[in-house]
Order: structure tokens, then C-alpha cells, then sequence
């Protein structure tokens, strides 16, 4: 924001002087200043003014809000985006606040390079007004890209990744992007989508997004997923979001060894749902929390549409908690989650559901930084615990040669629940601590069970929580801007016989959600 000196000098015609003591200590302290030679910085000024306004109160109402430099952006929008923080501003504090929270609003848009915000007098007929004049630069280059190469340790793949995305196209501060995701042995992925934050009388951002996605699952559970999706946003706010899903799926077994279960539900399938979103996060930081809490809910109900839908609920939450202990800059980070999903419908007791929708658990993801649902548990891979079922039998090649056992298909879970808790600290060098580099011991449980396919009537409470899988470990963190390096030992404390749990040292790459 910028007061220049003439509407700085209109602006103190508003406001009353407290006593002239006030006014004598300002004069001694600029005489002080020019015996110096140097002349107050206008910083100090206005931190000066804006102290005294802190002090006392001047009516002041917005008369007027001017909006200069646009050239392709609408000037509707940046009036819906300012208006509401300025329509309740009846004093010159209020009005002060109310234009840094408009530049912050602007700036999100991500469509301008600068954002000015200055207010003038208003007109002499009419006292204590004033006018909101806004600047704004829009960006030189509506067009950026970017492009990478990615890791991902635990299910031993590289993925070459870009994007590419064109700002303000219509006016609207509509952001186009274009991605695109070659996975060596898993991921194929290919999307185009729109985000609009304003679009007339919506006062919500307006979202869609049209996906081409290929995963191979045949190391896991023994089937390739081809996927054809819709995405639109139809609300979204600062703790609600609620979006339309429709998708054509494709499941496919190239090997031929699938498993029973997954041999069921090979073939084309057709998803039509609703996916409802809570989240409060009030965390200092995402990558290194030391105080604050976090919450989010996540509904959704599939099968809207005939009797060719895939028809489920789903249900999930994640509860997490950091506190600081005072020393060291400690802090102990504990979280709880929990999900299930369940086929709905008539017969819905020997429904299965759908194997693409279900939990799974392992990997090297941080349970400090995911936040959304039961999924990370370290120590085991990918996929690495849970229901599972033998694959087909190979057959023998030749008279004489014995029958080879290919594995187990890993079934995922229609309930599943995770706990963990992390103890963050400061290493002793100094080096590490000015870094960030810091220091963590964990301990971490889940499990996993299926409910559908006749399966809840035997479904067993005490079962469940005495086949619970653990570890625990230490390791040191490295933190980046954008995502979270683990370098940690891992001890397996519990797992079951078809589990894929492995102590030592592992790696972990994770990014905050």
C-alpha cells in the first residue's frame, strides 16, 4: 500500500490531536534527526501515523474504488474480489485493514505482477470519504512451464513430469494448465483443466478438469487401471469443498495370474459420485509442525446414475495435534485416521467394492506431512500389508518341472485405521539448526480389513486391534521448499505372514497435502 506525503497531509486534516505535548516530542525528534543530517525514512513516518490512528479512531467511509492498469482483466472481478472488505469499513483503521486484506485477495489470483493500493481524499462535498485507487500490473508472460524428473523410492519407479500452464485467457482470472506424467514401469497420465475463480454471479472458484490416467498394478495386485475422468468443482471455500466425479474405468489383467478377487472385477466399470471435503488446519508449518491442530473429513457416495455404477459410500477422517515441549525446539506430533467403505444397494451384504476404491497402506510417505486419510505406515512397501490372495498357478513348462507359486495380490481394505506418533528435535550443530536439518523418533501402527463380500458378519473387533502392524525408528529430516527428505531406521515391531515389512534404513520423499 502507498500514502504519498499530499494524501497523507488530507488524510491528518481527519484526524483529532491528542495534546500538544505529542506534537512538541515529534518536533524535538525530527530537530534531532536533521542535526544528524539525515531526515526521517518515510517507513518511520508512517509507522508513526499509523500509530496514532491505532489511537484514535477517525470516521471514514470509502466513497469511490478507482481501478487502473487492466488491460485484459475484467474490471468486474477485481471489484467482486475488493468490494466485500471495503463495503463494512466505517473508520480509517478499518478501511487500512480492509485494503490489505483486498492486495492480498489480488495477489492470490496469480494473474497480476504488482498490486497497488492507495486511498485519496474524497470529494470536498462530501467529508470523511475517500477513494480506493487500485494499480495493477498483469504479467509480461501468461504462458509457464516447468518439467522434472521424479522419484518415488517405494514403489521403485521414475516419472518424467510437466506442465504447462496460460493465466487471464478469457479476462476472469481463468488459469488453463496443461500436465502431463511419464511413469518407467507404472504411471501414465495426461489432463487438462480450468480454474476460474469468479465467473459473474458465482462467488465460488469454478473448477474442471478433464484426465487420461494409466497405472500398472501388476507387481502389486495383478491388474492395470485405465481411466477416462471428469472432475468439476462445484464448491469450494476456506474450510468446504464438494466435487463431481464421473469416470470410465478400465481393468485389465495382461499376465493372467489375478487372483480370484481381482478376476471378478476385470472389465469396464463406471463411477459417478459426489466427494464432500472438511479441513481445518491451524499447524504452524507443514513440514515441521511444533504447535497447532488439524482436522479433515472426507464423504463420498459413488452410484449415482442406473444399476452400471459403481454404488459405495466412503467415509474417512484424520485428527492431528502438535505440541511443544519447551526445549531444544521440541515438539510431539500425534495423529489418528481412520476410513471405510461400503457397497449400498439391494443384496449390498455380498457386494464387493470396488478394488480401485479401497484403502491401501505402506510406502515411505511421512505420516507427519500426509494428511487425508489411513494410507502412510513406514516400514513396509507399498501396498505391503493387508488382505491378500494367491495368484493363478503358473503351469509347468515341461513333463517333470514342479508348479511355481507367482505371489499374492494384495486386495486392499474396506476399513482401515492408522496411528502414529513423532517426536521432532534440533541437532546440536549449529549448521544443521541455521538448515533446518532436525532430528525425529517415531512409533506407528495401522491395519487394514475387508468388510464386503460376506465378510461383516465375520468381521471380528478384537481381531482387528490384536492383529495390529507396528514400527518404530529415528532418522533425520531435511527439509525443502517443496517437499520433506526422511533418512530414517526403521524396526519392524509386528506383522503378519503375507505382510512386506523390512527393518533397516530407509528413504522418504514426501510432500504436504
Amino acid at each position: 500500500m502507498a500514502v504519498d506525503a499530499e494524501r497523507e497531509k488530507a488524510m491528518g486534516d481527519l484526524v483529532e490531536e491528542d495534546d500538544a505535548e505529542e506534537d512538541e516530542e515529534e518536533e524535538e525528534e525530527e530537530e534531532g534527526a536533521g542535526m544528524d543530517g539525515d531526515s526521517p525514512p518515510d517507513r518511520e513516518k508512517m509507522a508513526g501515523f499509523l500509530r496514532r490512528l491505532s489511537s484514535h479512531p477517525v470516521g471514514l467511509r470509502v466513497h469511490d474504488i478507482v481501478i487502473k492498469g487492466n488491460v485484459k482483466t475484467r474490471e468486474a472481478l477485481i471489484e467482486a474480489e475488493v468490494i466485500d472488505a471495503f463495503r463494512s469499513a466505517s473508520t480509517m483503521q478499518e478501511v487500512l485493514q480492509a485494503a490489505s486484506v483486498a492486495n492480498a485477495r489480488l495477489r492470490r489470483l496469480d494473474i497480476f505482477d504488482s498490486v497497488s493500493i492507495t486511498l485519496d481524499a474524497g470529494p470536498p462535498e462530501l467529508p470523511n470519504t475517500t477513494n480506493v485507487i487500485i494499480e495493477v500490473v498483469e504479467v509480461r508472460n501468461p504462458l509457464t512451464g516447468d518439467v522434472g524428473i521424479f522419484t518415488k523410492p517405494e514403489a521403485r519407479s521414475w516419472s518424467l513430469e510437466g506442465s504447462l500452464k496460460w493465466n487471464n485467457v478469457l479476462g476472469y482470472g481463468d488459469i488453463w494448465d496443461a500436465t502431463g506424467a511419464y511413469g518407467w514401469d507404472q504411471t501414465t497420465e495426461m489432463g487438462i483443466g480450468v480454474r476460474i475463480p469468479r465467473l459473474k454471479a458465482l462467488s465460488t472458484p469454478l473448477t474442471a478438469r478433464v484426465s487420461l490416467l494409466s497405472q500398472d498394478w501388476l507387481k502389486f495386485s495383478s491388474y492395470s487401471e485405465r481411466m477416462l475422468g471428469l472432475y468439476v468443482g462445484l464448491l469450494s471455500t476456506k474450510y468446504h469443498d464438494l466435487a463431481y466425479h464421473l469416470t470410465w474405468r478400465s481393468l485389465t489383467d495382461p499376465s493372467r495370474m489375478s487372483s480370484p478377487s481381482i478376476r471378478r472385477q476385470l472389465g469396464h466399470h463406471l463411477l459417478s459420485s459426489l466427494k464432500y471435503t472438511f479441513k481445518v488446519d491451524r499447524r504452524d508449518s507443514h513440514l515441521r509442525p511444533t504447535r497447532g491442530y488439524a482436522f479433515v473429513c472426507t464423504s463420498q457416495i459413488g452410484g449415482f446414475g442406473d444399476s452400471k455404477f459403481l454404488r459405495f459410500v466412503r467415509q474417512e477422517f484424520d485428527l492431528r495435534c502438535a505440541i511443544p515441549l519447551g526445549f531444544y525446539n521440541t515438539a510431539l506430533n500425534m495423529g489418528i485416521s481412520a476410513g471405510i467403505i461400503l457397497p449400498w444397494g439391494q443384496g449390498f451384504r455380498s457386494m464387493d467394492t470396488p478394488v480401485t476404491e479401497r484403502f491401501y497402506m505402506g510406502g515411505q510417505s511421512s505420516p507427519v506431512c500426509s494428511l487425508g486419510g489411513p494410507t502412510s505406515l513406514l516400514g513396509f512397501t507399498l501396498r505391503g500389508l493387508g488382505p491378500t490372495e494367491p495368484r493363478r498357478l503358473i503351469p509347468p513348462k515341461s513333463d517333470g518341472e514342479q508348479t511355481t507359486s507367482p505371489g499374492r495380490d494384495a486386495l486392499g481394505g474396506d476399513l482401515a485405521t492408522t496411528a502414529f506418533a513423532d517426536l521432532s528435535f534440533d541437532l546440536p550443530l549449529k549448521l544443521f539448526r541455521e538448515a533446518g536439518i532436525h532430528g525425529h523418533a517415531f512409533l506407528c501402527a495401522g491395519n487394514l480389513a475387508k468388510l464386503s463380500g460376506n465378510n461383516l458378519d465375520s468381521f471380528s473387533p478384537h481381531h482387528f486391534v490384536n492383529s495390529l502392524r507396528s514400527t518404530a525408528g529415528f532418522g533425520v529430516i531435511i527439509p525443502t521448499k517443496l517437499f520433506r527428505v526422511e533418512i530414517n531406521y526403521c524396526r519392524v515391531l509386528k506383522q503378519t505372514e503375507h505382510d512386506h515389512g523390512k527393518s533397516g534404513v530407509q528413504f522418504s520423499f514426501s510432500s504436504p497435502l
